[in-house]
């Protein structure tokens, strides 16, 4: 297999390329019933679109859904539903200096040894322009969970470059272009994007995703681990370098005593292991992190190879993110949505004659 599909009861297949003259996918295994409609999708396709602030890359697409399939007077049928962004603000010239170079930091040398031969426009199939179709399946996850089970499904950016929060309020979350959770750094980031982008390099970045409600008993035990599936779907976003889920590598210098998560009769007493025990849920929030790379797209020569194995010196010029990580915190929500929905149709399958089981635990004190 091409690997361009993930999930098992709910699976999502992408398609198309940076450049092509339309990207899509279709969802497959959404239950019926499901209020589905074109603008449903334009909160979150906005949130990710570049072009939002001048410290991200500026092209400009328009990102209209059309829903082909699967909705019928605005209701999911539980057909597959195949939905279709055209791509409107391409501009392929931009890459004519790079053609036959391999641009350091980037796909086009694996691909090249994969393939045998490569889309240079925008690299083609590696670019972030096919997370958009993530973040529109995604609505659907995130729409359903919120529906059926209560769960919501949100992230924000923790860490700019060496820069972190020196607060959190949600409501600043979704009032600034940084998803940033402290309102007062604000300017402060502006000032250290500014600077950034006039030296022409980039930088990474940390998000986190936090999922709410998510009742007890999600995952598999072995091989379909909530939190396995979270990392794999998580470490499939382009750029994305490392995966944490709830403490992640801060366990190394934790002790026993200090990391497992005591329970008592009023709840948990703390979620080290980020909601999942043994690859099931465990009732409390699962929160996940992600750590970014700088984009490889900078104004600064590096050096590399073309074609013909000759050096040459690589500047990629056009239109890029300083950090791609500035809008990424609504593609890794779409990834852990689909994977919680896919783990709930699953638990539903083999678990849906389960009686209710007790006790059941708080979630916090």
């Amino acid at each position: 297999m091409s690997s361009n599909s993930f999930g098992k009861l709910l699976s999502v297949t992408t398609f198309g390329e940076s450049h092509g003259p339309a990207i899509g996918c279709v969802v497959d295994g959404c239950p019926p019933g499901l209020a589905l409609a074109p603008e449903d999708f334009r909160n979150d396709l906005e949130r990710r679109a570049t072009g939002r602030s001048r410290h991200t890359s500026q092209r400009r697409e328009t990102d209209e859904v059309e829903i082909l399939s699967g909705v019928y007077e605005g209701l999911t049928t539980g057909t597959p539903i195949a939905l279709l962004i055209r791509n409107t603000d391409q501009r392929s010239k931009d890459y004519a200096d790079i053609a036959e170079r391999f641009r350091p930091g980037h796909a086009d040398y694996s691909y090249w040894h994969k393939y045998g031969l490569r889309d240079p426009r925008g690299g083609g199939r590696s670019s972030a322009r096919e997370t958009t179709m993530r973040v529109a399946a995604g609505v659907i996850a995130k729409r359903w969970l919120q529906q059926r089970h209560g769960v919501r499904v949100r992230g924000w950016l923790a860490q700019l470059g060496p820069l972190t929060p020196a607060a959190f309020d949600w409501d600043a979350v979704e009032q600034n272009p940084f998803f940033w959770p402290d309102a007062a750094m604000v300017a402060e980031l502006e000032s250290w994007m500014d600077k950034l982008r006039k030296s022409g390099d980039s930088v990474g970045a940390r998000v986190n995703v936090l999922a709410e409600n998510v009742p007890p008993g999600w995952g598999e035990p072995i091989y379909g681990k909530l939190d396995g599936e979270l990392a794999a779907a998580l470490m499939s976003i382009n750029a994305v370098k490392g995966v944490e889920i709830g403490d992640g590598f801060a366990a190394v210098s934790q002790r026993g005593s200090e990391h497992r998560d005591e329970i008592t009769p009023q709840g948990f007493l703390s979620n080290h292991a980020g909601g999942v025990l043994g690859g099931i849920s465990t009732g409390q929030d699962v929160l996940a992190s992600i750590a970014l790379k700088p984009t490889s797209s900078i104004l600064i020569p590096g050096r590399s190879v073309n074609v013909r194995g000759e050096p040459v010196d690589v500047v990629t010029k056009g239109r890029h993110d300083p950090c791609v990580g500035i809008r990424a915190t609504p593609i890794a929500e779409a990834m852990v949505a689909l994977v919680l929905m896919d783990q709930a149709l699953r638990h539903r399958a083999q678990c849906g004659d389960v009686a209710a089981v007790t006790p059941r635990i708080p979630a916090k004190p």
